[in-house]
């Protein structure tokens, strides 16, 4: 069993910035797939961006430009840096480790974009 846990989350201005932080309570965080999802009241959860092991990242398109995918594996987290937020990314975002079909999810951050 892999524990997530995510921090960072918060409020923002629409413009500004935060940066998302996930650790893992595993010693294999090198060879899992990576992911930051999140869930807007009253739509589903939908991936926001993603890493894999080998580093390549793809990311949804509201959010291509704005917010960048990175993991430290030495430390064994990931990170969401989230730039030039709007209203419309205000959600619970979730992290998300995927190896082949088993997944682990953490309990969620909120991020709310307000002025």
């Amino acid at each position: 069993q892999v524990q997530l846990v995510e921090s960072g989350g918060g409020l923002v201005q629409p413009g500004g910035s935060l940066r998302l932080s996930c650790t893992a309570s595993t010693s294999r965080f090198s060879i899992y797939t990576m992911g930051w999802y999140r869930q807007a009241p009253g739509k589903q959860r939908e991936l926001v961006a993603a890493i894999t092991s080998g580093g390549s990242t793809n990311y949804a398109d509201p959010v291509k430009g704005r917010f960048t995918i990175s993991r430290d594996n030495a430390k064994n987290t990931v990170y969401l840096q989230m730039n030039r937020l709007k209203s419309e990314d205000t959600a619970v975002y979730y992290c998300n480790a995927r190896l082949t079909i088993t997944n682990y999810w953490g309990k969620g951050t909120l991020v709310t974009v307000s002025s």
